[in-house]
């Protein structure tokens, strides 16, 4: 029987292993998106087991388990931690084929150095080898580990930011920097959460937040205090592009009708989401901050969970929104102004890997290599033919080489195994094609290609 999870993993060729090992495997990372605490990273966080460090939040896990037969008791309910653990582990054997079993393995290995193949029967043996390990891996351990050079958490614009003050503090080698993610204020459907988060963000900012105008000098005074804090990105996830013309006037008579509680027809929304996410991006340019867009998620749709579990819950799954238009629209108005930022898109949908290949391509502008980037697989598609699909279709419609490779987009410290997963599936990708005889087997320049997809062209795309 073959060996799984060998040191030649997912190479399938000569030329694959050695651009791999000669080249990729020894490179910082830069995870430029995820959602990992930065509290926990502040305060060193030793876990208490390893329920706490891999189940707690994972979404992937508990959609698979869930899927499985299992209750939700066992899930996020009041089930003690090993439990939990013993029901995800019987469950492991059955997500062959899922990404998941890859990503299990991957993470017990390294850093747990667990060789065998999770299941019900060795739960308990794998859980205690995993937890005597604990004391040694705590948090920061795991990025020195992992050799995360820099890493982006994603924090709203009324957050305090005092953990990242504690980090910078610490002078720890690994840069820990705050992203902008602005979406509870632009998420006008309902009313009494918008004008909550209205009085949230207005007490962070110190202002009154009684107009529109009112609403935006907060949102600027925030990106401000982000950017003294170190932070250089911005992060919007939108279910599409928004292109809504609206007068000044009209967005004042919009806030109003929110602000007392009022709803809001379609056409409000989209203007009001057009014109606030405009001005957030000419603030971006206006910075040298990069722009980020997760497009196409349809979220919290299992509404019977979301009250009882609450948001990002693993009900949420992959829309359909028509964006071709109104992604040209909204990018042509920021062009058109001169005030485009460095821009990666996202795309959850993929149907529409050429439409936004294509359509990053037309605000090219020749300023910076790579200026307009169509982003990594991302969620349900950060998985091999997700991750394969993604790139094809770069290199097709663009220029493969001046990607800027993987992020995390994760909440666990684990998961910067997934950069060792893209890079092994991006190396064989291009190996292939040399053994085809598709490309030169110039492992030089081949070897440059992939050190600078796994860090460096990231290096020079965000210049921390």
């Amino acid at each position: 029987m073959k060996d799984f999870l060998t040191a030649d993993f997912l190479l399938q060729t000569a030329t694959a292993q050695r651009l791999y090992h000669e080249y990729a495997a020894g490179m910082p990372v830069i995870d430029y998106h995820n959602h990992l605490p930065p509290d926990e990273i502040a305060a060193n966080r030793q876990f208490e087991h390893l329920s706490a460090m891999w189940l707690q939040g994972d979404h992937y896990k508990w959609r698979a388990m869930r899927a499985n037969g299992v209750a939700e008791k066992y899930i996020t309910g009041n089930a003690d931690h090993f439990t939990k653990f013993k029901h995800w582990a019987a469950t492991v054997p059955y997500t062959m084929r899922n990404p998941l079993y890859h990503w299990t393995h991957m993470e017990l290995l390294n850093p747990f150095g667990v060789t065998q193949q999770l299941n019900a029967g060795n739960a308990a043996e794998i859980y205690d080898h995993c937890n005597a390990q604990l004391p040694k891996w705590t948090t920061q351990a795991l990025l020195q580990h992992f050799k995360v050079a820099a890493l982006c958490t994603t924090d709203d614009p009324a957050d305090s930011l005092e953990h990242h003050k504690a980090i910078q503090q610490k002078k720890l080698a690994v840069k820990v920097l705050p992203t902008f993610r602005p979406d509870k204020a632009l998420a006008v459907e309902d009313p009494v959460a918008f004008n909550a988060y209205m009085d949230k963000l207005g007490a962070a900012a110190g202002k009154e937040i009684n107009s529109y105008q009112a609403l935006l000098d907060a949102l600027r005074s925030r990106h401000d205090y982000f950017h003294a804090m170190g932070g250089r990105l911005s992060d919007h996830g939108i279910s599409t592009f928004y292109a809504a013309p609206v007068t000044a006037a009209g967005l004042e008579s919009i806030f109003s009708k929110l602000r007392i509680g009022n709803t809001v027809s379609q056409l409000e929304a989209a203007q009001f989401k057009a014109a606030t996410l405009h001005f957030i991006c000419e603030w971006n340019y206006e910075k040298g901050w990069v722009q980020q867009f997760h497009v196409g998620a349809i979220r919290n749709n299992n509404s019977r969970l979301l009250k009882l579990v609450g948001a990002d819950a693993g009900v949420d799954s992959i829309g359909d929104w028509q964006v071709a238009e109104s992604m040209s629209a909204f990018l042509d108005g920021l062009d058109k102004k001169d005030k485009l930022a460095k821009t990666i898109v996202y795309n959850l949908n993929p149907a529409y890997n050429e439409v936004f290949a294509t359509m990053v391509g037309n605000f090219q502008d020749g300023t910076v290599a790579g200026k307009m980037q169509f982003g990594s697989g991302w969620w349900f598609l950060d998985q091999k033919d997700g991750m394969e699909k993604q790139m094809n279709v770069l290199s097709n419609m663009g220029l493969l080489s001046r990607f800027v490779g993987m992020l995390t987009d994760s909440r666990s410290f684990l998961s910067y195994s997934r950069h060792e997963y893209f890079r092994r599936i991006l190396c064989n990708l291009i190996g292939n094609d040399v053994e085809n005889g598709e490309l030169p087997a110039d492992i030089p320049w081949l070897g440059k290609m992939v050190q600078d997809i796994c860090y460096y062209n990231a290096k020079a795309y965000f210049d921390f």
